[in-house]
Formats: C-alpha cells, sequence, structure tokens
C-alpha cells in the first residue's frame, strides 16, 4: 500500500468514526444536571427499562390486581419474561410502603446489574409525601450494595397512579434522599458512619416530564442553599 493510500484509508476510517460518534451523540437522551446539590445530580429522559447501571431503583404499589402495569412496568416485566407478575402476589412481594426486593436480573434481559424494586402501599391513598421515604431507602440501599451512582424511576405513572405531575413527586425524593445523606455526613464526622454513599444521582423521567421533574429537584436544592 503506498503512502497516498494508507493516507485515504486513515481518512475514510476517521469520517467513518465522526459520522457514528454523531449518530450516538443524536440517539443519546438528553440528560440535564441539576446544579447547586451536595453532589451531582441529573436528570435523564430514558425508560428504566434501558437503562445501564449498576443499580436501577424503581417502585410499585401495593400488589393487588386492581393496579395493573403500564409503560416502562410493562418493558421491564417483558424483558424479565413476566417476573413481575409472578412476584407480585401478597404471598411473595407484597408491595407494601417501604417493602423492598433487589432482582438481578438474567444475562440478556435488563441492561441494569441489579434492579431495586420499593413498594408504595396503596395506590388510592397514595400522595407525594410517602416518596421521602423512598428517597432515604435508595440513598441506604445504595450505601450497603456499594454502588456509587444510582438511578432512580418513580414509575408512578406506569403504575397507574396520574393525578399527581413529576415536579412534586422528584421534590420529596430529593428531600428523603438529601436528608439520608446529610445523617450519613453527620455520622461520619463522628466516625460513626457505616461507610460512605452514593457519589451521583441520575433521575429519570419522560420527555415531557423532564422540565417539571427538574424544577422539582431545583426547589428543595434552592431550598436547602438558603437555610
Amino acid at each position: 500500500m503506498t503512502g497516498k493510500q494508507e493516507t485515504v484509508k486513515w481518512a475514510f476510517l476517521i469520517g467513518v468514526l465522526s459520522v457514528a460518534a454523531a449518530s450516538h451523540a443524536q440517539n443519546s437522551p438528553p440528560r440535564i444536571e441539576v446544579p447547586g446539590g451536595p453532589m451531582p445530580i441529573w436528570v435523564l429522559a430514558q425508560s428504566p427499562a434501558d437503562t445501564s447501571t449498576d443499580l436501577q431503583v424503581m417502585c410499585l404499589f401495593r400488589s393487588s390486581p386492581a393496579n395493573t402495569l403500564h409503560g416502562s412496568l410493562v418493558e421491564i416485566n417483558e424483558k424479565l419474561n413476566g417476573l413481575l407478575d409472578r412476584i407480585r402476589k401478597p404471598e411473595l412481594f407484597r408491595g407494601e410502603l417501604g417493602e423492598t426486593l433487589v432482582i438481578r436480573p438474567p444475562k440478556g434481559s435488563l441492561a441494569a446489574h441489579r434492579l431495586l424494586i420499593i413498594g408504595l402501599g396503596d395506590s388510592q391513598t397514595f400522595t407525594p409525601q410517602r416518596m421521602q421515604l423512598v428517597g432515604e431507602i435508595i440513598y441506604r440501599a445504595a450505601s450497603d450494595l456499594g454502588v456509587k451512582h444510582p438511578f432512580f424511576a418513580p414509575t408512578i405513572l406506569d403504575g397507574g397512579v396520574t393525578k399527581f405531575t413529576t415536579g412534586p413527586v422528584a421534590e420529596q425524593v430529593i428531600t428523603g434522599f438529601l436528608r439520608a445523606d446529610a445523617t450519613e455526613k453527620a455520622l461520619a464526622s463522628g466516625s460513626a458512619a457505616r461507610g460512605s454513599g452514593p457519589s451521583e444521582l441520575t433521575y429519570l423521567a419522560g420527555v415531557k416530564n423532564v422540565g417539571s421533574t427538574r424544577d422539582g429537584i431545583m426547589k428543595v436544592i434552592s431550598g436547602a442553599a438558603q437555610r
């Protein structure tokens, strides 16, 4: 191969790689950082069925025939070959408020290495305030599992409860999450902490709900900064 041919070859390869990189950037879901928090917090427009992460966290309402799955929960159930249907029984995973279950998805199903399910209790009496407990559980479960960057999807809309907007839900989740972080740091200052907790959090939202979710998180961060 002549020097000229070699130059043409490398120019072609570089061009192909550049096109591929640009295509990947265009196809990648938008990720927005919420500034000012004690750690990086991101809002990502992606389904929890598609995330590649060490720990994907989601929620399920009480296991009842009345609480059917929608949207991303249907996707996850299908990728797990109906596992959610099989465990959502009163004698198995009841879905009571604060109940947790860690799943290691079979190879070739979900991209997430582990899936943490948090129960939300009765869907008929649900209010966003319950999500403070969920935020605390996310932080402490990630700490126990040694995960520095958990991903969280509330999956409330996909659980069939649609009367609350995503902003107030995100506000309550982050309130609980950051309270758990502050508690852990207070323990660390007294040499009584169990270990280091998460250093980042990615909060998943639908494309139409990214702005509302970000505003809810920003409200918590702004309020903390003013205290």
